[in-house]
């Protein structure tokens, strides 16, 4: 398998605005419910697997994400956000309400190819950090591939900074 180069996103949630621009009429980011899963099973799916980043270690990726989605729905400190245009979900986040978590986004926001590019990326992470401010974290981290589309242009909005890591297993956590 090809090695994979990682790097971690930080921001400081102590100076993070309180509010951004809102949604479009007839979009809406809630928490998903149970019965959200097997939708939410195909937007990560499918979102990892157009995404050409990935392709080295697909198959682990997708595993490693359906277990984070699992335990997001299992524990009563996880929360899947999912953006929603009208009834279909067409992004979602795993937020980890663990302060001391390696990662808080476990996937980070995910959307649908069709609705990329509209800046629903960026409300969906703005609403996933402000769900663990709110929770009283100073700060949030995420990992991701190096040089993937939300290391270059999503993961710098509200002051991401990055560092370049060695975790060679990372998706085996």
């Amino acid at each position: 398998m090809k090695q994979l180069s990682w790097v971690r996103f930080q921001w400081d949630l102590s100076a993070f605005p309180a509010n951004g621009s809102p949604l479009p009429p007839r979009y809406q980011i809630a928490p998903a419910v149970d019965h959200d899963v097997a939708e939410l099973r195909k937007l990560f799916s499918t979102a990892f697997v157009l995404d050409s980043t990935w392709n080295a270690a697909i198959d682990e990726v997708l595993a490693t994400v359906h277990t984070w989605l699992d335990r997001a729905f299992a524990s009563r400190t996880s929360i899947c956000l999912a953006l929603r245009h009208g009834t279909r979900i067409i992004g979602a986040s795993v937020v980890v309400g663990d302060p001391e978590a390696d990662h808080h986004l476990t996937p980070g926001p995910c959307i649908l190819i069709e609705y990329r590019n509209r800046g629903f990326g960026t409300h969906l992470l703005r609403s996933s950090l402000r769900l663990l401010r709110e929770q009283s974290f100073s700060r949030a981290v995420a990992i991701t591939r190096q040089n993937s589309i939300v290391a270059r242009y999503l993961y710098p909005k509200f002051g991401g900074v990055a560092v370049p890591i060695d975790f060679p297993n990372l998706l085996a956590a």
